[in-house]
C-alpha cells in the first residue's frame, strides 16, 4: 500500500487555492492602465508556492472562524508585498535575472520602466487593500486590528528593503555568521514574519503568551527558508528551481553554504526547523497546519 501523502489536502496547497481567487479579486478591484494592469498580473499569477499566504491561514486556523476578512486581506497584502520584491529584486540594477517561476521576469516582458512601476503600484495596493471592505460579508474589521496590520507589514517591507540594501554591499565580502543572519532576518524573514503575526493579532490579545511564541516560530522558519535557498541554488536545477540556478555563486553572493560548507549549512536548516517546531509546542492541537508547512519547506525541492 502507497504512502505517499495527498498533496491536495496538505495546508500549502489548499491556500494556494484559496489565495487565487481572492488575488484576482483584489487586482480587479484597481484601474490600472495597460501595460502596466498585464505586468502587474504577471507579477502575481504566475503562481509560486503563496508560502505566506498560507501561514497566514494556518495561523490563523489556530482559532478557527474569526476575523474571516482581515486574515484574507492580510493574505493578499503580503503577497502583494511579496511578489513586488521579486519584481525590484530581478531588475537589472539589482539581481539582472531573467527567469522567476519558470516564465521570464517582469522586465524581461513588459520593460525595466514598467516592471519598476509594476512593484511600485504593488506595494501601495497592499496597504489599499487591508484599509479596504474587501471580503467583508457579515460585519467589519475593526479598525484596531487594521492599525495593527498595517503596522506590522510596513515595517517588515522597510526591513526587507534594509536587507536588500545589506545583501548587495555583502556581494564579493567575506562576512560571518552574525551579519549573514542579520541580513536574511530582515530580507527574508522579515515578511514571513509578518504573514504570523498578522493573523495572530486577529485571534490573540498582545498579552497572550501565543504572541510571543508564534513569532519565535516564524524568525525560525524565516531564517531557515532563507538557509534551505541557499542551499537549493547549489544543488537543484534551472529547471527545478523555476529561476536560475547557481547564481549566487556567479554573483559571488554571501551565502550558508559558501560560509559554512554545504553540509553544515544543511544541519542548520534542520536545526531551526528544530526550533521553530519546539515554538509550536506551547499552542494546541490546531498548530497542524504550522507544522505541516513547516516540514514542507524544510524538504521542498524549489
Amino acid at each position: 500500500m502507497s504512502s505517499t501523502p495527498d498533496l491536495s489536502t496538505h495546508p500549502l496547497t489548499q491556500a494556494q487555492h484559496r489565495i487565487h481567487q481572492d488575488l484576482l479579486t483584489a487586482l480587479d478591484a484597481f484601474a490600472i492602465p495597460e501595460p502596466l494592469k498585464s505586468a502587474v498580473h504577471h507579477a502575481v499569477m504566475l503562481g509560486g508556492k503563496r508560502v505566506r499566504p498560507a501561514l497566514c491561514y494556518a495561523t490563523a486556523a489556530l482559532k478557527p472562524n474569526q476575523n474571516t476578512a482581515a486574515v484574507r486581506r492580510a493574505a493578499v497584502a503580503i503577497e502583494f508585498i511579496h511578489c513586488y520584491s521579486l519584481v525590484h529584486d530581478d531588475l537589472p540594477c539589482m539581481d539582472n535575472d531573467l527567469l522567476r517561476r519558470g516564465q521570464p521576469t517582469c522586465h524581461v516582458a513588459f520593460g525595466e520602466d514598467t516592471a519598476l512601476l509594476a512593484g511600485d503600484i504593488l506595494q501601495s495596493m497592499a496597504f489599499e487593500i487591508l484599509g479596504s471592505r474587501l471580503f467583508d460579508q457579515t460585519y467589519a474589521v475593526e479598525a484596531s486590528i487594521v492599525l495593527k496590520q498595517m503596522q506590522i507589514l510596513a515595517t517588515a517591507s522597510s526591513k526587507m528593503v534594509n536587507g536588500q540594501v545589506m545583501d548587495l554591499q555583502a556581494e564579493g565580502q567575506h562576512i560571518d555568521q552574525a551579519a549573514l543572519e542579520k541580513i536574511h532576518r530582515n530580507k527574508t524573514g522579515a515578511l514571513i514574519t509578518a504573514a504570523v503575526m498578522m493573523a495572530a493579532v486577529t485571534i490573540f490579545e498582545g498579552t497572550d503568551i501565543a504572541i510571543p511564541k508564534l513569532r519565535e516560530f516564524s524568525q525560525a522558519i524565516g531564517l531557515a527558508f532563507q538557509v534551505q535557498d541557499d542551499i537549493l541554488d547549489i544543488i537543484s536545477e534551472t529547471e527545478v528551481l523555476g529561476k536560475t540556478a547557481g547564481k549566487d555563486e556567479q554573483v559571488d553572493k554571501s551565502t550558508y553554504p559558501a560560509l559554512m560548507g554545504l553540509e553544515a549549512a544543511q544541519q542548520y536548516a534542520q536545526a531551526l526547523h528544530t526550533q521553530a517546531i519546539a515554538a509550536l509546542t506551547h499552542l494546541d492541537a490546531h498548530a497542524d497546519e504550522l507544522l505541516q508547512i513547516t516540514q514542507f519547506l524544510l524538504h521542498r525541492k524549489s
